[in-house]
């Protein structure tokens, strides 16, 4: 990956209603999948805004609740 893809790539945590189980993260690009209080939490790097809607696509499509998507800062945490 070059210079110009990183700096283009975003880091996001996605909430959604419902438990995942980590079997599922390579699905989802290889995002970090944790369980929180009942609901699924996606954390992870996005390449761009194509495959973040990918990712989004992906959770309606297995009629999971979209609970919020925020975009990360460099220094927050991941996890």
């Amino acid at each position: 990956m070059n210079s110009k893809q990183q700096s283009a790539e975003k880091r996001y945590r996605i909430r959604v209603k419902g438990h995942l189980d980590q079997k599922w993260s390579e699905w989802f690009m290889d995002l970090e999948l944790t369980c929180e209080d009942g609901n699924t939490v996606l954390t992870g790097a996005v390449q761009d805004r194509p495959s973040l809607h990918g990712l989004l696509t992906k959770i309606r499509d297995l009629n999971l609740p979209l609970l919020s998507v925020e975009q990360l800062e460099r220094n927050d945490q991941i996890s």
